[in-house]
């Protein structure tokens, strides 16, 4: 799908083939020429979650506003994406295979990740792949990542990420403890940016932390 193909100022739906069926994508297109692509991953499906989420609702039209092509996929089992959902490996494979066809369509174009929550697991292992594959994407950045045993007892064997990795995170999130985080990320010495008494939505931080995103991949 070539970059301003389908221009249009309200976020449209659209489909992508994967390796467990189709997969439902958010699309929106800015209407000047496209500075590139941002993926933009929802947080966890078994708690709600959905591309419609606010955090990646408002980074799409944010960067959208600024540029940018934003795509959100919906995970498996969530809107119209067929499958079920996978613990993050069918996940993973399902943001790659849109990257794969993205790619061969605009081969030049810079690739921005961002992932929020379940999502910036995803994006950590996208990430990840796609360095080891030499086709690295231009900027990961990963809000709320989860790492080691979270809340409801969920498990993450977090992998490392690229070195270009912006990773945030909330002081006071409750859902994935920022001491979690830093026994992660202190075992590759990956620095961590930290919002002082934020939880795991930012509530209250919100501004900031979309000016933070923004200034990282102008």
């Amino acid at each position: 799908m070539p970059l301003n193909s389908t221009a249009s100022p309200k976020t449209q739906s659209i489909e992508f083939e994967g390796p467990a069926g189709w997969i439902e994508v958010l699309f929106d297109n800015p209407s000047s020429p496209s500075k590139g692509i941002v993926l933009i991953a929802h947080p966890q499906p078994l708690l709600g979650g959905s591309p419609r989420h606010k955090i990646p609702h408002t980074l799409a039209q944010t960067l959208k506003a600024s540029g940018w092509t934003c795509l959100r996929p919906y995970f498996r089992g969530v809107g119209n994406t067929e499958g079920r959902y996978d613990h993050g490996t069918g996940e993973t494979q399902d943001l790659l295979a849109i990257i794969a066809t993205l790619r061969a369509h605009n081969p030049a174009t810079a690739l921005i990740l961002i992932g929020f929550s379940f999502g910036a697991y995803v994006i950590a292992k996208v990430a990840h792949t796609l360095q080891q594959q030499g086709a690295p994407a231009q900027t990961t950045i990963l809000l709320s990542l989860p790492a080691g045993t979270v809340d409801a007892g969920r498990a993450y064997d977090t992998g490392s990420v690229p070195a270009n990795s912006l990773i945030i995170h909330g002081e006071a999130d409750l859902q994935v403890p920022l001491r979690n985080v830093l026994i992660w990320a202190g075992s590759f010495k990956h620095p961590i940016v930290v919002f002082p008494g934020a939880d795991h939505f930012f509530k209250g931080h919100e501004k900031t932390l979309i000016q933070k995103i923004t200034e990282a991949i102008k």
